[in-house]
């Protein structure tokens, strides 16, 4: 075997200058075929083919407030990302509106190429839930923007469509990231059923592990404003599953002074983020926000996290794995998270639930993304 894993090898670098120039570095038979078998064998691989980089393919669902744009902002500077789509569904203000911010965020980035779809308007069931008190009633605080895209921006395709499309499209190649209520995930799954084992990964920001809420008594915004969907995705998703839940992103916030220095960058990018984040850097200073906040107040950028993991494989540094689930029929826990640390549930499908990550890495990438 480990002779024609030799082989192989000999064989993909007299190929490298003509075939695979004419692949991506994803799709070159010759390369992927050696490094396969090279590390079967445990051979080094040390070429690469000259002039081509792997980027990562990424599809984000948004609900559009200040820290879905600056996740947003995160992966459109990334170096190595391929932004495939944004879908766009109802959450911290209504779809219309998260239309509106995503359009306006590419707007600002120079990146209106990339594709937007309108998604779910309200919950499975229940009653719509916004986040207004915290982004602004328009979900980017509320900053006049009279050169705004108008929504002929957005695709005729549905979001929960193209989700479909562009993971099978791309199978094993995508990885989705959730910054909103699962609700689009939710209905896609449920029409394609093998949506979940044609991804790289999900990653989601949402649920909690010690039962603090941040909307309710006990629940987290993301998925009080859908348990059902939420209850659907971790259950139904059966891929690699990375959640950044609500009690973590506290734990990780960053200073006041990085966010002063951050902001002060000399950019477009950096003076946008200053218009919309002010009415929520006002609210997370006041007394109601300081008891939500785990472990005193600072600046969080929730779904940047989640984008951050899916970005770079060795952001996250420590995980534990465990089934979850959702509550939907409690009194005062209806959306919460439940981690089943006993096994109790006879799951098999198990969530990385984060827990540390590297931080200095993450100050970079949010510097980054307003530079």
């Amino acid at each position: 075997m480990a002779a024609l894993a030799r082989r192989i090898v000999e064989i993909s670098h007299i190929f490298r200058g003509s075939a695979c120039r004419l692949l991506s570095a994803e799709q070159c038979w010759f390369h992927s075929v050696r490094r396969t078998l090279a590390s079967i064998c445990s051979l080094p691989v040390t070429h690469t083919i000259p002039g081509t980089t792997m980027s990562k393919k990424l599809l984000v669902d948004v609900d559009c407030g200040v820290d879905d744009a600056q996740a947003i902002m995160m992966a459109l500077a990334a170096p190595n990302v391929e932004l495939l789509g944004i879908t766009c569904v109802h959450g911290n203000t209504t779809v219309e509106n998260v239309c509106k911010n995503t359009l306006r965020i590419l707007q600002v980035c120079n990146k209106l190429e990339i594709p937007v779809f309108k998604g779910a308007e309200k919950p499975i069931l229940g009653s719509y839930m916004d986040a207004g008190h915290f982004h602004g009633r328009d979900g980017l605080g509320d900053a006049p923007d009279p050169n705004a895209p108008g929504l002929d921006h957005v695709q005729k395709e549905g979001a929960v469509s193209a989700m479909i499309r562009i993971v099978n499209e791309n199978p094993g190649e995508v990885s989705l990231v959730a910054t909103a209520p699962l609700t689009n995930l939710a209905l896609a799954v449920r029409l394609d059923p093998s949506l979940p084992s044609k991804l790289r990964g999900l990653y989601i920001m949402g649920g909690n592990t010690e039962s603090r809420g941040n909307s309710t008594v006990c629940g987290e915004f993301n998925f009080t404003a859908d348990p059902e969907a939420a209850y659907i995705v971790l259950n139904d998703y059966h891929c690699p599953m990375y959640l950044s839940c609500w009690e973590f992103t506290c734990y990780s916030k960053l200073s006041w002074e990085f966010c002063d220095a951050w902001l002060a960058q000399d950019t477009e990018k950096a003076r946008f983020m200053a218009r919309i984040f002010r009415h929520s850097m006002e609210a997370s200073r006041s007394e109601q926000f300081e008891k939500e906040f785990v472990a005193g107040t600072g600046f969080i950028s929730c779904d940047s996290y989640a984008m951050a993991g899916a970005i770079d494989d060795s952001f996250v540094k420590e995980s534990d794995q465990y089934p979850v689930t959702v509550e939907l029929t409690g009194t005062h826990t209806r959306g919460m998270m439940v981690v089943d640390t006993l096994g109790l549930l006879k799951k098999t499908q198990k969530a990385f639930i984060v827990k540390k990550v590297d931080l200095e890495k993450f100050k970079k990438m949010m510097m980054a993304a307003l530079q």
